[in-house]
Order: structure tokens, then sequence, then C-alpha cells
């Protein structure tokens, strides 16, 4: 080798580490970074449900061998015992094709008293069973008999071996303790590894809304495991026609070498809010979260279970075991509940739209490929019907 080859290989290995590669795993966009910006309020630093101060989000994803593509992921309400200091909560079901166990404690006392968990349909138990675990064994809670572990799902099994129990008990608590209260990893993680979202592929999504002073200043964050179906539908444009991939075509019309649609499915909304709702209000706000999934075209299809689960964060509404004296608390009034309706549909909307554009072309059971939304072709149909900004 010359000293002139020598030199200019001594520069590629400089320069190349530096040229942009074609990593579009890596590079995908969340929707803000594209210039799609549902609603009227601002979102908070990290645009997810942690920006409700004290929210905890822990994941755990499992991706072994061909067939593997699960995970779990856990939120929590806040960092110390929840059993001791049990939040108010409710439960909203848009249709009750799903499995959330715990719903119905919380249904009838308006508390939610332990972390809420996200895993795939056939591992609710072993996380019922960790969750009941975690909670028993901490030192403040020696003579707890009776735990009501709240545990959502979605089906994974299009991807995932999901009639073989790869999610543990040991998983489940993982999730728990590495939970944090940063930025949210989003896309094919945690338990939505191996969801599918309209065709494309789904997985884990999250925002917020911060509301202006006038309106309270309340905070609001949504996670979603978006895991349903129906025509696509982005700032009101109709992506799944347009694109040509929704479960209403004729067979005949569909492309081959891709993965199948289906109007079936489920998502799991978990609302989070420092604003002192009470549960009877904490439902209502649920039930937008439901409807917020109508912006992005659900179709709420037979086979899909959608379920949302929304608490308050406020210390001073927090209800500790033996409490039987009058208490006087201060709960916002139904009239200031419309701006914070509003913030749930937003942030629901645009976590769906995370979750999808996160979320990362996968192979897995039987080698089926389910594909990530397409980005280029995405972006070129929002701008041809003007629905993004993207002023720097």
């Amino acid at each position: 080798m010359n000293a002139i080859s020598g030199s200019v290989l001594g520069l590629l290995a400089m320069v190349l580490p530096l040229i942009p590669m074609d990593f579009p795993d890596e590079a995908r966009p969340r929707a803000r970074d594209m210039g799609l910006r549902p609603g009227v309020f601002p979102t908070g630093p990290h645009n997810a449900i942690t920006d409700v101060s004290g929210v905890l989000v822990g994941q755990v994803t499992l991706v072994e061998g061909d067939d593997v593509r699960t995970g779990v992921t856990a939120v929590l309400p806040h960092g110390g015992n929840l059993f001791a200091e049990k939040v108010p909560g409710a439960v909203f079901v848009g249709n009750a094709f799903g499995k959330l166990a715990g719903s119905t404690q919380v249904e009838e006392l308006g508390t939610i008293e332990t972390p809420i968990v996200l895993t795939n349909t056939l591992s609710v138990g072993t996380a019922v069973e960790a969750v009941v675990r975690d909670t028993i064994r901490h030192p403040d809670n020696v003579s707890v008999r009776s735990v009501n572990a709240l545990v959502g799902e979605t089906n994974d099994g299009g991807l995932n071996d999901i009639r073989t129990s790869h999610i543990t008990i040991d998983h489940v608590q993982r999730a728990l303790r590495e939970a944090t209260d940063g930025p949210v990893q989003e896309g094919s993680v945690g338990a939505g590894t191996g969801c599918e979202c309209f065709g494309w592929k789904g997985g884990i999504g999250t925002s917020s809304r911060v509301l202006p002073d006038p309106f309270g200043g309340w905070r609001l964050g949504v996670l979603v495991q978006a895991n349903y179906g129906g025509v696509l539908s982005i700032g009101g444009v109709p992506v799944g026609q347009r694109l040509g991939r929704h479960p209403f075509q004729e067979p005949e019309a569909e492309q081959g070498g891709r993965s199948g649609s289906s109007a079936d499915g489920s998502c799991m909304i978990i609302v989070a809010t420092d604003a002192p709702l009470d549960a009877r209000d904490l439902k209502r706000l649920a039930a937008r979260a439901v409807f917020g999934l109508a912006r992005t075209g659900s179709s709420f299809s037979h086979g899909s279970g959608d379920y949302a689960i929304a608490f308050s964060t406020a210390p001073a509404l927090r209800v500790r075991p033996g409490d039987r004296e009058v208490q006087v608390r201060e709960v916002l009034p139904s009239e200031g509940l419309s701006p914070l309706f509003q913030a749930v549909l937003e942030a629901t909307e645009e976590a769906v739209y995370n979750a999808l554009l996160q979320a990362t072309t996968t192979t897995g059971r039987n080698g089926r490929t389910v594909e990530a939304i397409p980005i280029e072709p995405l972006r070129a149909l929002l701008r041809e019907h003007h629905v993004l900004d993207e002023q720097p």
C-alpha cells in the first residue's frame, strides 16, 4: 500500500462514521418530528405520560429466536407504596372483548392500589401473581391479605408464540423495579413488541398535554398499547384508504407479499392527570380517551378489547387503609372538565400516531412479517393534504 492510498483509507475511516447511513428503524420519527401536531394544547417536556409528576414507566422487551415477540409495560401512579396510598381511579370499557384483571374492584371502590401492568393475553395471570407478590413483600404490607392487581392485555399472537408462556414473574417485577420518570421508549417495545395496528406494526405510544393557566394549568398524559384495526386516519387524512391497507378491501385488490390487515385487535389506554378528580369524573375522562381512538379510524370491532384506565396523582385525594374519619378534600368541579376532555382526546390521538411511527418492521412466529408504516409515502400524503406544520 502506498502513502497516498493509505492516507485515503485513513481519511475514509474518519469520515464514514460521520456520513448519515440508512438506518430506518433507528431514525423513525415521532409525530411532532414530522410536523404532525394534533390539537391546540402544548405538550410537556417529554411529550409522554411521565410528564405528569410522579408517574413512572418500566418496560421489558422479549425478542428471542424466531417466534418470541412480547413483553411487559408497567405504569406506576407514584413511586411510593401504592397499596398504602391508593390513587383515585376509574375504568371505561369501549368494547369488552378483553381481559382487564382487577377492573371490577376499581369500578366498585374508585381506587387503584397497584401499578398498572400491560402484557399479552395469555400472560395476564402471571402478571397478576407478580404484582401481588411485589405488593405483599413490601415491608409496610406485612399484614396485607387482599391485593387488587390491575393488569390489561392485547393479543400479540400474530407475531408471538403466545401459547408458550414466555413472560415470567421476574420479567414483570423487573419492569416494576426499572420504572423511571424520564422519556418513554415507544413502538416495538414492552407490551407493544408483538402488536399490530391498522395492518402495520403497532406498539407502545405516549403523549401529554399541559393546560394553560386560564384552563387550570393541569397536566395530563396518555400511554397506549395499540393493537387494533380499522381504516387509519391521521390528521383527518384517509391514510389507510389512500395507502391501500385496510381490512375492508376486496381480496383481489390486496397486494401480495405483505401481512394481512384486520379490524380486530385491542387497545389499552392509560390516562394520568394531576388534576384533583374523583372516580366519577375520572371515568368520564377515560371515556374520552376511548372516544379519541375514533379520530385515528378505529372500528371498535367485535374482536377488539378497548379499555381506558384513568387515575389522578393529586396527593390530597389518596386513600389510606384504615381511614374512617370524615375528610375534607378539594375536587375539581365537573364544570372544569372540558379542557381536560379536549386534552385527553388530543393526547390519545397523538399517542397512537407515535406508536405507529416508532414501531419497526418485525418478523416473528412462522416467519410472518408485519411492516412498519412507510414514512416517506405517509409524509407525502400528509403534505398533499396540508396537515403538516414543518416550520422550524
